[in-house]
This record gives structure tokens, C-alpha cells and sequence, in this order.
């Protein structure tokens, strides 16, 4: 048995000897993506071409070994997914805690009270257990959640064991087995998110001023799907033309603005409207409707594609204008594209894509306007679209794309420099990012959590 290739080098520049090639037009290989350069005859007669080794290939016996490497990935990805659900739980686990030290305090003080209360201490005591009464299914469940997510950690640390076990003797392992174990990972652990860490928009706290910095127009972010370790922040200043960058390592260097690194994109982007998800930042190419998918390790554009009828070049931006008719967004259950079409008469399109390939999974058509939108995000697979880009906006209107219906809301949203061009929704720490007026904004929100039972369906 051959062993699994180690994780491929950089791209190697190679001199290769080949004979009958000179003065041959370059090519690409489909499959393995080699490239030849140029060719030239050597005094011998032979040719001697320059060929690059593409960074994504591998020495592989079979296609076995690419089928591991994808499912490897998959692991990856799920087990970072995990880490971000502990995280995106945090708070709700010890509001959970604290609240079940309030219902037994409360309880041991009514047991203890004994006629030695007041009849009015002792009736706002009841008052007071009646109101935390229905907190205890609650609190029963968020208990077995919290061990369902143990058990996942576990089986995900037991899958990654057994793929690196198969690394050093091929075939010891079923592929198909392991297949449907990551599925079934990947499906329960989708389940666990949404069961937890998802619920409708009832709040938006007060602005938390960052930073002021750029011009009026931007947007910032942190990747939504890194491992708590991973604080990087990406600001990328303007709506249009630009083409530079700045990664900053954590957060409070992005206040200071030290220790950053720059990005120059391969091509300029459009609006405001991108997402860094995955270590990929997703971005409208300038005077197009291509989304691009471009990745920050390799610094290299992994795969580009239009998206079909979207309007672009300020067709169908947001209120504000400012070439932001292509917004992408990340939730809980994924990538999401907002924009319109002339199909659509100028309404919201919100479509999930697939971030490996871009293409567009689900479209739903949502009825309202783009040019009355402020601006818009999703949460947990509902798209909120803001009435307004300026003093006195709120939260307007809610599509739900479960059950492609809507609602109009009235969620107060505080507006502080009076005109904002990006918002955007991490689930990983449940903010709204935004960029008023060239300040650097975060918003907590609440959302209202229906958690299920055992008994429920």
C-alpha cells in the first residue's frame, strides 16, 4: 500500500525535457491544472519547457486518495463548526446557569420562609417563581443539548483518528462508511445549530463605537467560521474600484491599526457587500454581476461565476447607492447572495450558493423593493431588510425562507452617525458589523429562541 501524500508544497517552477514542443502554443492541463509556461530548443536538439505544478495537486496512487483528502476537509470543517457553536452558546449557557441558581435560591427561600415573610415579601416571592416556572423545560433541554454537543466533539475527534489512521494503509477503512459518517456529522451537527443558536430577531442593542476610520463608505469583518483562536479583521475602505485589503491580527490591532498585512485583489471590487467566510473573502467584481471567491492563504481567486440576471454597475443598489447591488451575506446555515433582477421587477432575490462552487442552490423571491432597502442581513435563514440608511432607520421587514413568508417588523435600531453603508450579521459572535459613516460599529442582538421539548415533534 502506498501511504497518502503529505499536504501539498507551494507551486514549483520546473525545468522539464520534453522533445517536438518548441514553438508550441501554452496549455493548461483540465484535469490536473499543470501549466506550460514557455518552451525553448536546446543545443542538443531537445526542447526545454517551463512548466508550473499546480498547489492544489498531490502524488495519489488513485482517486481514492482525493476522495479522502475531500472528506478530511469535511472533518475539518465540522469540527471548526463545533468550536463555533460553543462559542455562538456561550452566553446562552450561562444565562441558563445563572437563572437555574435563581430558581433554587427563590425555592429554598420559600421553603425557609416559614410565616417569617411578610405577606406581601412572601407573595412577590411566588410571583416571582411563577414567572421563572417556565424556564425549567427549558433548562432541562439546554442541558441535554449541551451533552448532545459533548457526544458530537467526541465523534468527531474518533472520525478524525480513524481518517488519519487510513493515511498510512489505504483501503483499512471503508471509504463509503466514513462518507456516511461525516454526512450524518455534518446533518446532526446543522441540526444542533439550529436547535441552539437560532431564533427571530426581537432586539438591536445600542452602537459600540470601534473605531473612525476610512472614508464614508466600507466595510469590515471577521471570518464566521474561524476557530475562537482566530480574532483576524479585514477592512477593505470605499464602494468602488477598490482593490487593497488589510488583514489585522486581532482585533485590538485593528483599534490601534498595527500589525496588519495587505491583500490586493486580482480584480477591483464593487459596493460594500463582501464576507470573509472560511478564510475566503467573497466579493461583486467591479462592472459585473461575478461573484468572486478569493482565498487569503494562497492569495489566489479559487473559483468565479455570474449569477444569473443580477442587476449590477447601481441597476438595483440599496437606498444608499454606492454600487451595492450584489450584498453576500454568512449565517448559521451558510453563504447567502441578496440583489435583483429585471425579472424580478427591482424586488430582493435572496439566494443560498454553494461556497465550493458558487452556484446557486435556492432562490426566493421576497417582494420588497431593493432601492426603499437601507440595508439588509441574515439570521438563521431570514433575511431583515432596514427601512432606511439614515437617522431613525429599523428594522422593517422580515422573509423567511423555511416557509417563504414575511412579516413586517418595527425593531428599533439606533442610527448614530446617521448613514450607513454595510451591515452584516456574524453568528459566530451574534453582532451586526457595521460601517456609519466612516466609523466602525457593532450591534448585539437578542433573538427570541423556541426551544423544543421531548415531547414536541
Amino acid at each position: 500500500m502506498w501511504p497518502l501524500a503529505v499536504p501539498p508544497p507551494p507551486p514549483l517552477l520546473l525545468l522539464l525535457l520534453c522533445s517536438g514542443l518548441a514553438g508550441q502554443t501554452l496549455f493548461q492541463s483540465p484535469e490536473e491544472g499543470w501549466q506550460l509556461y514557455t518552451s525553448a530548443q536546446a543545443p542538443d536538439g531537445k526542447c526545454i519547457c517551463t512548466a508550473v505544478i499546480p498547489a492544489q495537486s498531490t502524488c495519489s496512487r488513485d482517486g481514492r486518495s482525493r476522495e479522502l483528502r475531500q472528506l478530511m476537509e469535511k472533518v475539518q470543517n465540522v469540527s471548526q463548526s463545533m468550536e463555533v457553536l460553543e462559542l455562538r452558546t456561550y452566553r446562552d449557557l450561562q444565562y441558563v446557569r445563572s437563572m437555574e441558581t435563581l430558581m433554587r435560591s427563590l425555592d429554598a427561600r420559600l421553603r425557609a420562609a416559614d410565616g417569617s415573610l411578610s405577606a406581601k415579601s412572601f407573595q412577590e416571592l411566588k410571583d416571582r417563581m411563577a414567572e421563572l416556572l417556565p424556564l425549567s423545560s427549558v433548562l432541562e433541554q439546554y442541558k441535554a443539548d449541551t451533552r448532545t454537543i459533548v457526544r458530537l466533539r467526541e465523534e468527531v475527534r474518533n472520525l478524525s483518528g480513524s481518517l488519519a489512521a487510513i493515511q498510512e494503509e489505504m483501503g483499512a477503512y471503508g471509504y463509503e462508511d466514513l462518507q456516511q459518517r461525516v454526512m450524518a456529522l455534518e446533518a446532526r451537527l446543522h441540526a444542533c445549530a439550529q436547535k441552539l443558536g437560532c431564533g427571530k430577531l426581537t432586539g438591536v442593542s445600542n452602537p459600540i463605537t470601534i473605531r473612525a476610520m476610512g472614508s464614508r463608505f466600507g466595510s469590515w469583518m471577521t471570518d464566521t467560521m474561524a476557530p475562537s483562536a482566530d480574532s483576524r479583521v479585514w477592512y477593505m475602505d470605499g464602494y468602488y474600484k477598490g482593490r487593497r485589503v488589510l488583514e489585522f491580527r486581532t482585533l485590538g490591532d485593528f483599534i490601534k491599526g498595527q500589525n496588519f498585512i495587505q491583500h490586493l485583489l486580482p480584480q477591483p471590487w464593487a459596493g460594500t457587500g463582501h464576507v470573509v467566510y472560511n478564510g475566503s473573502l467573497f466579493y461583486n467584481k467591479y462592472q459585473s454581476n461575478v461573484v468572486v471567491k478569493y482565498h487569503f492563504r494562497s492569495r489566489s481567486v479559487l473559483v468565479q461565476r455570474s449569477l444569473p440576471g443580477a442587476g449590477y454597475n447601481n441597476t438595483f443598489p440599496y437606498s444608499w447607492g454606492g454600487f451595492s447591488d450584489m450584498d453576500f451575506m454568512v449565517d448559521e446555515s451558510g453563504l447567502w447572495a441578496v440583489y435583483t433582477t429585471n425579472q424580478n421587477a427591482g424586488n430582493i432575490v435572496v439566494s443560498r450558493l454553494d461556497p465550493h462552487t458558487l452556484e446557486v442552490m435556492r432562490s426566493w423571491d421576497t417582494g420588497y423593493p431593493k432601492r426603499s432597502a437601507g440595508e439588509a442581513f441574515m439570521i438563521c435563514g431570514v433575511l431583515y431588510v432596514t427601512n432606511s440608511h439614515l437617522a431613525g432607520a429599523k428594522v422593517y421587514f422580515a422573509y423567511f425562507t423555511n416557509t417563504s413568508s414575511y412579516e413586517y417588523t418595527d425593531v428599533p435600531f439606533h442610527n448614530q452617525y446617521s448613514h450607513i453603508s454595510m451591515l452584516d450579521y456574524n453568528p459566530r459572535e451574534r453582532a451586526l458589523y457595521t460601517w456609519n459613516n466612516g466609523h466602525q460599529v457593532l450591534y448585539n442582538v437578542t433573538l427570541f429562541h423556541v426551544i423544543s421539548t421531548a415531547g414536541d415533534p
